[in-house]
């Protein structure tokens, strides 16, 4: 970013099940790719966005943030408006507010949370945001395992082995299930995620309420460090980036 440049976050709000994820890709239509476009649109300038998490192909968020630099003071209010005139229905920006010049969405994010939810019942109305499971599930054993999360900071079982990283360290500091109305909600927090972790986080808490696993085999699990170990990954539709949290001192209004 150049010293004439500023720098504003946006909070933006999709439906997953319609883009390739987040991050642009070649060949396929994502959030960043649709936003970025709209915003040329407005500015009649190119724009790159960087959000605070790379949401895989058919997940969802409420709340996902990325920055980008203007070279001059903006409304905020008439440039959401703007942006969200031109936007399609499944993405909307939900807020811009300005802040310091280095403030970055992905690093100086403290946590991310994500929610997974379970529908017991066959519903039309939800099936684009949540997995369709009806089999019993005990749900006890599940939250005492999931509860182990916290004990742990490498979860190399979880992430998929195909993306390269420099660790596996995470720092869950929430993870548990919880009812919602008709849905079943695990819900978890944590300062960073590897690609696909809650996805098989949740896959795998699902065979301890099977009864498949119990709960010392789920820690087992986890301390081996081998993704074969852990079970696969539950789809996408289900999973949701619903907050990401930000120190106060790096937004200037």
């Amino acid at each position: 970013m150049t010293t004439k440049q500023l720098r504003y976050f946006l909070e933006i709000a999709y439906q997953g099940m319609a883009y390739h994820g987040w991050q642009i890709q070649q060949n396929a239509s994502t959030v960043q790719c649709i936003i970025q476009a709209s915003i040329a649109k407005i500015l009649s300038k190119e724009v790159l966005l960087i959000g605070s998490s790379r949401t895989d192909t058919g997940v969802h968020a409420t709340q996902q943030v990325a920055h980008l630099d203007v070279d001059s003071l903006v409304n905020p209010n008439k440039f959401q408006y703007q942006l969200n005139a031109v936007l399609p229905h499944t993405i909307a920006i939900k807020s811009m507010r300005r802040v310091k010049p280095q403030a970055h969405a992905r690093f100086d994010a403290l946590s991310r949370t994500y929610e997974y939810s379970i529908i017991p019942t066959k519903n039309p109305f939800l099936s684009d945001r949540s997995y369709f499971y009806s089999g019993s599930l005990a749900i006890e054993k599940m939250n005492q395992a999931a509860a182990i999360l916290l004990e742990k900071n490498d979860f190399k079982s979880f992430s998929n082995v195909k993306v390269p990283v420099n660790n596996f360290l995470c720092n869950i500091t929430e993870a548990m299930w919880i009812k919602q109305g008709e849905l079943l909600v695990f819900r978890i927090t944590a300062n960073r995620f590897l690609r696909g972790m809650v996805r098989a986080i949740v896959g795998t808490l699902l065979k301890v309420g099977q009864g498949k696993i119990s709960v010392s085999g789920f820690e087992a699990i986890i301390d081996q460090k081998d993704r074969c170990a852990a079970a696969s990954a539950v789809p996408a539709q289900g999973l949701c980036l619903i907050e990401v949290a930000y120190p106060e001192h790096i937004f200037v209004e």
